[in-house]
């Protein structure tokens, strides 16, 4: 019997066509998110640990940072297999490198918020997982520098702001320097991260060929992900309030505030037709992808300020009513906001109608915060901020996706999203 090639064989890795038909997000990059759904919620939960203890700086610090970090690599990750992604056996077995990577940026969150707690700076464990992703992007961007000799340049040039990135990462973890120059010199090492994608884009000028369908379902399945913290969330809340009461008004109220919260934000996202957008003026790409590090980010919090409502209510939180709905309330209403921002920046000519969702947001949050302030049960403080989102779907459903479908045939952007 003749022996075939092999079912995932190593193929040449070109450029693929950014206008590839039915492009969808693979097995191998669902299974490559996975580690990143640990990686947040370890982080989130630090967040949580340190805002319940009243430690805010601490927490802001530290959740900025390692947030920063594990989404900087999922981004690198996610704009190359866009553009490269072969599905062979190096890509695969690089990507298992990257997940190892992150595993080990994890497990590096707990050591972070302890050592600025007491006031030192240790993110030796976050380095060396950082180091261990960027090694096989380095190695995938080097095989397309050989391979493809379209983008030869820009692989090369890549490969070479990143390992210049990862040397100073590295000195920084060696030396072990007190908490301000640390600080100072890991946000000179991630202004060199982001600026090194600036100056090959600047070199080489043809952008990668992303595709602009798939890079959308790509960062919409983060979001996803992010909301999974808000669903772990309500339930360690809800766990908390029925172990203590058993199952109360209040811990019917947390469970349906906390989904609703998710759902809402969910649906307030996926209202926007973004991968039309990116199709329509690839220009905005960049600005498209760094511009969800925030929200990621507060989506991720909005979980971690249900778990601290949830010590609240056990007892453990040094913080009182107020601070313990403010954890999820300025979280939630940075998202919302986020969102809506975010999409007058991307919509081609801005959508004055979102200013007005925003500000009915805003006065929704603000209620619930005072119904706290008041003394009111936390339970009915978290039925006034579930409605936030819910004010922005509404409007939006009644009368903004009218704006947003005049707005396109005005610039004759076609739309195949719902």
């Amino acid at each position: 019997m003749s022996r075939g090639p092999a079912a995932h064989g190593r193929r040449a890795m070109r450029g693929r066509s950014p206008d590839e038909p039915h492009r969808a997000s693979t097995p191998l990059e669902l299974t490559f998110d996975l580690t990143f759904v640990v990686a947040i919620s370890l982080c989130a939960a630090q967040l949580a640990h340190a805002l319940a203890a009243g430690h805010v700086g601490v927490g802001i610090l530290g959740f900025s940072f390692g947030m920063l970090g594990i989404l900087w690599a999922w981004m690198g990750y996610t704009w190359f297999a866009s553009a490269f992604d072969t599905d062979d056996w190096a890509m695969r077995l690089a990507t298992l490198v990257h997940m190892v990577g992150v595993l080990v940026l994890g497990l590096g969150q707990a050591p972070l918020f302890a050592s600025i707690e007491h006031g030192h700076w240790d993110n030796r464990t976050l380095i060396a997982g950082y180091v261990v992703m960027r090694v096989a992007l380095v190695y995938l961007w080097l095989r397309v520098a050989r391979e493809d000799s379209h983008h030869r340049l820009r692989g090369r040039a890549y490969a070479k702001g990143i390992v210049i990135a990862q040397l100073v990462w590295v000195t920084l973890g060696v030396l072990d320097l007190p908490l301000v120059p640390a600080l100072v010199g890991s946000a000179l090492a991630m202004a060199l991260e982001f600026y090194a994608v600036y100056w090959v884009q600047r070199r080489t000028g043809e952008p990668t060929p992303w595709h602009p369908h798939h890079l959308a379902e790509r960062y919409g399945l983060l979001v996803i992900i992010a909301l999974g913290e808000v669903v772990l969330g309500t339930t360690t809340a809800v766990d908390v309030l029925v172990e203590r009461q058993g199952w109360t008004m209040d811990a019917a109220l947390v469970a349906v505030a906390g989904i609703s919260l998710a759902v809402g934000i969910w649906w307030c996202y996926f209202a926007i037709p973004w991968g039309d957008l990116l199709a329509a003026d690839r220009g905005k790409g960049r600005r498209f992808g760094n511009g969800h590090l925030p929200l990621y980010a507060v989506l991720a919090a909005i979980g971690a300020g249900l778990h601290v409502i949830a010590r609240y209510v056990e007892g453990e939180a040094t913080i009182g009513a107020v601070g313990a709905m403010l954890t999820l309330a300025i979280p939630t209403g940075l998202a919302i906001v986020g969102i809506f921002f975010f999409a007058n920046i991307i919509l081609p000519g801005g959508n004055s109608f979102h200013t007005r969702i925003i500000g009915m947001v805003a006065g929704t949050l603000a209620a619930g915060v005072g119904l706290a302030a008041a003394g009111v049960a936390v339970g009915w403080c978290l039925g006034v901020v579930m409605l936030s989102p819910w004010v922005a779907v509404v409007a939006y459903e009644v009368r903004g996706h009218v704006y947003l479908v005049r707005l396109l045939q005005r610039y004759g952007i076609p739309t195949t999203e719902r």
